[in-house]
């Protein structure tokens, strides 16, 4: 896709490109939309408020969800998502720069996250019968101010399952477990608008451990994140939600804002995996 140069990021061509007006690029160029994108991730509070219990660690551990954790906060470089966010095309899923076009692939959420990308995908129902479901998961019924359609308080999973008891029993565990994994996919995974609530469809999977395990969790993290880029890049969005420092570590290491927009990297074809490209780089020890 032909671009008219490296600081006008319309399009040439927009038989492909059919959003071209709705999209954040349209308005690069003019005062009324220059602003840097604001996050909406809450992993920062979210390991502010509840330190994993030694005793529920192996418990996130066979979920699959523990290099998440361990992953911790990190530092974002929001003029950078900011810039990527106006080379995202949803109508390719792809970023367009002048080296050609680059995406987010399976590959690269299996080595950055470290999350299953086979198995049974990640779906259910929407319609929920919240007390019953957190009665059985969770161990105690939420208060209406804790709730928000079918979307759950962090906060208040964090007050209540934080801190099991020093006799707690495998059960009252398990329940904490259940609470911190789903708090842990608000907070970073799959954080909402604000980052505050996280929907309770994610809650009725963690009910056998082991089947939540052989779900494909990154599949579903990277159609969300896809997602949320398609949804950021188009109507003058303010912020953007969803796993950013999937994008952010795809790129971090080595990859520089001048090196994106202007091009300087040497010649790359139709669309490579950001973190192949990278580690090839880093083997070959050529400049980026």
């Amino acid at each position: 896709m032909t671009f008219r140069g490296l600081r006008d990021v319309d399009p040439l061509d927009t038989s492909v490109l059919v959003l071209q007006d709705r999209h954040r690029s349209h308005l690069v160029d003019t005062e009324e939309f220059q602003e840097v994108l604001h996050p909406r991730q809450q992993m920062r509070a979210f390991l502010s408020m509840w330190r994993m219990d030694p005793r529920i660690r192996l418990y996130v551990i066979r979920v699959g969800f523990y290099g998440i954790y361990r992953l911790g906060h990190i530092i974002i470089d929001w003029p950078l998502i900011t810039c990527l966010v106006e080379r995202w095309r949803p109508e390719t899923h792809t970023f367009h720069v002048p080296i050609g076009e680059m995406t987010i692939t399976l590959q690269d959420v299996a080595i950055i996250l470290g999350l299953r990308i086979d198995g049974p995908a990640v779906t259910g129902t929407c319609v929920l019968d919240v007390a019953g479901l957190c009665g059985e998961l969770l161990g105690v019924i939420p208060p209406d101010d804790a709730i928000r359609g079918s979307a759950i308080s962090i906060r208040w999973l964090c007050q209540q399952l934080s801190t099991p008891s020093l006799d707690a029993d495998e059960v009252a565990l398990q329940r904490s477990a259940c609470g911190f994994i789903l708090a842990l996919m608000g907070s970073f995974l799959f954080a909402d608008k604000k980052g505050v609530h996280v929907h309770l469809c994610f809650l009725s999977l963690l009910r056998d451990f082991t089947q939540t395990s052989s779900y494909s969790w990154g599949g579903a993290i990277l159609d969300h994140t896809y997602r949320e880029l398609c949804r950021a890049s188009l109507d003058c969005r303010r912020g953007i939600s969803g796993c950013i420092t999937l994008i952010h570590y795809g790129l971090r290491r080595d990859f520089t804002l001048a090196d994106l927009i202007l091009g300087v990297q040497p010649p790359i074809r139709h669309h490579h995996s950001l973190t192949r490209y990278v580690m090839m780089m880093l083997m070959l020890s050529l400049p980026m």
